[in-house]
């Protein structure tokens, strides 16, 4: 199972913006500030009431311009929330057998978090290969993604969690990390 393709989501754009809004305004700023950075990419959280309204506002005014993801999916009802929002990709801060079936039917590139050998396990056991490292600060970063490469040599990773502007290219150095995210830029 490839994800629905998200790995070519992560190739086209290494550095993933992750970005909470509360307004239309809000977005107009962080999307002149990515632009002007030659980012054309950004991760919206669900973690405000705006969150699904910044999703339709964004893809709506930037969706040509950016691919526009979607992040914090812990629930089957988010995703068949975001799915007919023509969302270029989800992002789960953890794996739920529950959801997986959801995930993948809903045709959207996708990527769930692990901390842990055994959530890698688990997602594998899916036909997964490509997770999110979360929080990676707080799971050991660099040296833990150094040891993940050796045990899980197909796995490839999108670590985010405490990610700043002054490390982001050592965990890119890393041949198993496709893309990195984090808010430092913006």
């Amino acid at each position: 199972m490839n994800q629905n393709g998200i790995r070519a989501i992560f190739e086209k754009n290494q550095v993933i913006p992750v970005v909470t809004f509360n307004s239309e305004e809000e977005i107009d700023q962080t999307a002149a500030k990515l632009t002007a950075l030659g980012i054309h990419c950004m991760e919206i959280t669900l973690r405000t009431s705006y969150a699904m309204d910044a999703l339709v506002y964004s893809k709506k005014t930037y969706g040509d311009t950016f691919q526009i993801g979607v992040g914090t999916i812990t629930t089957r009802k988010q995703i068949e929330q975001v799915r007919d929002l023509g969302i270029d990709f989800m992002v789960s801060p953890g794996i739920c057998k529950e959801l997986a079936p959801y995930l993948e039917q809903s045709l959207i590139p996708f990527i769930p978090g692990v901390a842990t050998p055994s959530e890698i396990i688990q997602g594998l056991q899916f036909g997964w290969d490509t997770f999110k490292f979360f929080p990676a600060n707080l799971y050991g970063g660099i040296p833990a993604l150094k040891t993940f490469g050796q045990v899980f040599p197909d796995v490839k990773f999108c670590p985010t969690g405490g990610i700043k502007e002054n490390d982001y290219k050592e965990y890119l150095a890393l041949d198993n990390i496709l893309a990195v995210g984090g808010s430092w830029m913006t």
